[in-house]
């Protein structure tokens, strides 16, 4: 029975990969041969063995990311960077902070780290093999600052949490369900007991504190480049910047440090700013509790970073409507204010910038109702909204800074 389910597969695979070979020649395919051996030697084919790899490696990708927390949580990017930027084996054994019992475990995780592109193996001396950093692990380097870039340790962290990991291993289920009920309404209620992702993080301190450090550090990385870097005109003839859903303030301190003109608030629900360390307030942004939904202070300017992902199309609506609100009131530059978007722009012609970006559009279909929007899907929320002038300008990665400018009239 083996054999004959082995020469069907067989078949079957030669039958797909002959007619592939000859799809452009519109021609059938016709089976010269039906023997177990002929049929087997298929298995042996080159691309048969690729694709066979290429199946396997994705089936198990889901370890990249659980060996990238690990690393982040060990400090093993740290424990390198303190060595020089290279550590041999017999380093890395001998400092990273683990129980004598799972040392012995520690040189797997480190060679799976190093095929993975996480660190790199070089030839040290006397055959010993050394690891260092690469240009990606080089950004989880988090007591110091490497290459000008603060460290997306904490951002990798709150993107590998029990609560992801839980909602994404309920796709299928959700996608199965025949279920009208608010749990359906995404994997993570679906996953959690109709518990959403903002009841999650206003439920559980640990998973609140974690989730804003990953949301600051990103920030304190993007505004820096963003700011300084690519878009300082945004913030030409802006006085006072509220940063709605801005969480510990990451983006408007570096905003307030890039243009030392703009007065910046962050506004944010209560749970969020009264978590905030006092430590973190420094006197360099104001804090506002509330709910975007409901109110935005009068303003020159609106940032919206990574928010409106988080929401469907109606709910945006409600959102753009309250800042055009807030900038018409609050007599910007022109009297007519601006909102300032960060966010994805899907539809990128590099193949890994839209594999980013869709991959960020598939955590919001299993975290939340929002999703990345391509241009047409953005234009037609902005109209809904009564925003009639914006201009999109792609500016770090994946990631575009959009401009909103409303008529006056509310």
């Amino acid at each position: 029975m083996l054999v004959n389910r082995d020469c069907f597969l067989a078949y079957k695979w030669e039958l797909w990969y002959s007619h592939r070979d000859n799809s452009s020649q519109h021609e059938p395919h016709v089976a010269t041969s039906h023997h177990p051996a002929s049929m087997a030697s298929s298995f042996a084919s080159p691309e048969f063995q690729q694709v066979h790899v290429e199946l396997f490696n994705l089936t198990l990708r889901y370890l990249k990311p659980m060996a990238l927390q690990c690393a982040v949580e060990l400090g093993i990017p740290n424990t390198i960077h303190r060595h020089g930027g290279a550590a041999s084996l017999a380093d890395l054994l001998a400092t990273i902070p683990v129980p004598e019992r799972t040392r012995p475990f520690l040189p797997r995780l480190i060679r799976y780290l190093s095929a993975t592109g996480i660190l790199a193996l070089l030839d040290g001396t006397e055959g010993e093999a050394m690891y260092s950093l690469t240009p990606l692990s080089r950004l989880l380097v988090d007591d110091v600052r490497v290459n000008g870039c603060t460290s997306l340790g904490p951002f990798v962290l709150s993107q590998t949490t029990k609560y992801h990991l839980r909602a994404a291993m309920h796709l299928a289920d959700w996608f199965k369900a025949d279920d009208d009920s608010g749990a359906a309404e995404m994997p993570f209620k679906a996953a959690h007991g109709g518990m959403d992702f903002w009841d999650a993080t206003r439920g559980d301190p640990r998973f609140n504190d974690v989730f804003n450090a990953g949301m600051e550090s990103n920030s304190k990385l993007v505004l820096d480049f963003v700011a300084v870097s690519k878009c300082g005109e945004a913030f030409d003839g802006v006085s006072s910047l509220i940063d709605v859903g801005g969480g510990t303030g990451g983006a408007a301190k570096a905003i307030a440090r890039a243009f030392p003109h703009v007065k910046c608030s962050v506004l944010d629900l209560p749970n969020v700013i009264s978590g905030i360390p006092p430590g973190d307030d420094d006197g360099t942004v104001r804090y506002i509790a509330g709910d975007m939904m409901n109110h935005i202070p009068p303003t020159d300017a609106v940032l919206l970073k990574y928010v409106m992902h988080d929401w469907n199309d109606e709910d945006c609506v409600r959102i753009l409507t309250q800042c055009k609100k807030a900038i018409c009131s609050g007599g910007g530059p022109s009297g007519g204010g601006k909102v300032i978007i960060i966010d994805t722009v899907v539809g990128s012609s590099a193949k890994d910038m839209f594999e980013a970006q869709v991959s960020f559009d598939m955590l919001m279909m299993v975290l939340t109702t929002g999703k990345e929007r391509d241009e047409r899907e953005w234009g037609k929320i902005f109209v809904n909204a009564g925003f009639k002038h914006y201009k999109m300008k792609p500016v770090l990665g994946f990631l575009s800074i959009i401009e909103l400018y409303p008529d006056l009239e509310i």
